[in-house]
């Protein structure tokens, strides 16, 4: 290649409309054009020449995927990228997608990133060019979608699918740790005759109301609040042993008392209130995800029994 194409190639990545940086065979910065200038915040003179390119994508020093083919380390891609791909033959070139932090640009993106090398005549490697695609409105649209397909349209909380996927989860988690896991099943007391009497309108703003009580009391991240089904909710709480699945329970009880919904059909007190039954266990091998859901279910039977508004545990003898 003579002088003038060698420039040429050059001005012309510069002036790609795609983010594009490249990498000599020492893994130093050759080229940051000004679209990656424009993504980053962080000017060509600051980079070129330097092995600081991670610095525009991430707080913490760490390999980027043009990295990684520089180095031959294409098998650390998984450790680094939860989605990517790589070709047949992998010094073709590799695609990967994740979040990156963007420190100087003060925002965070979703990135689709593509690299390849590039060779000589010879054979030996001369460069390592990445390109990337600022996908973060797919992305956040994406988890948009697959979060409204786990949510229960009326109540916003975790819809029964999703209770089912998380409980299995939590038993099998439970089990390897050896830990507590506690159910929570809830009733909202004659709701039949709510929606008699103040119709069935009423009874959808009475359910969000409740819902909202009982997603507060998921306050842990690997809690999760649902609604189990019409006027039925429940919540999972792992690493939680008898002493605390009862605390939750009662103040989900008092905290929808609380609410003060006046409900003159009740036979409890004059205004919405809600069964809750519990159970708490070690998972074992023989543990399934229905069997907590009975125990609790029997639990929250006797607390019907016993006159409503009342919280109770499984007892094995019930």
């Amino acid at each position: 290649m003579s002088t003038h194409e060698h420039l040429f190639a050059i001005r012309l990545m510069q002036h790609l409309v795609v983010p594009t940086f490249v990498l000599d065979p020492e893994g130093r910065v050759m080229i940051w054009n000004n679209a990656c200038e424009r993504l980053t915040n962080v000017s060509a003179d600051e980079v070129v020449g330097t092995k600081d390119h991670w610095k525009a994508f991430y707080p913490e020093a760490r390999e980027c995927l043009a990295d990684l083919v520089v180095q031959e380390r294409i098998e650390d891609i998984e450790k680094l990228y939860a989605t990517h791909s790589v070709k047949d033959d992998v010094f073709v070139g590799v695609r990967a997608e994740n979040w990156a932090v963007m420190p100087r640009a003060s925002k965070r993106l979703y990135l689709a990133i593509n690299c390849g090398p590039i060779y000589d005549d010879d054979g030996n490697m001369i460069a390592v060019v990445e390109t990337l695609r600022d996908m973060t409105e797919q992305k956040r649209a994406e988890e948009a979608l697959q979060s409204l397909a786990h949510k229960d349209g009326l109540t916003n909380l975790a819809n029964r699918r999703s209770f089912d996927i998380s409980l299995e989860a939590d038993v099998l988690q439970a089990r390897r740790r050896g830990d507590h896991l506690a159910l929570l099943l809830c009733d909202v007391d004659y709701f039949k005759p709510y929606n008699d009497t103040y119709g069935h309108q009423a009874g959808d703003e009475c359910l969000k109301k409740v819902a909202a009580v009982v997603g507060e009391q998921a306050l842990r991240p690997t809690d999760l609040a649902a609604r189990y089904g019409g006027e039925e909710f429940a919540i999972i709480l792992p690493n939680t042993a008898d002493d605390g699945a009862f605390q939750v329970a009662e103040r989900l009880r008092k905290s929808v008392e609380a609410l003060n919904l006046e409900h003159t059909n009740s036979l409890t007190e004059g205004r919405v209130t809600m069964s809750i039954g519990y159970v708490s266990v070690r998972p074992d091998d023989h543990t399934e995800p229905s069997h907590l859901i009975e125990r609790a279910d029997a639990a929250l039977y006797q607390a019907k029994q016993s006159g409503r508004n009342q919280v109770k545990g499984y007892q094995s003898d019930n």
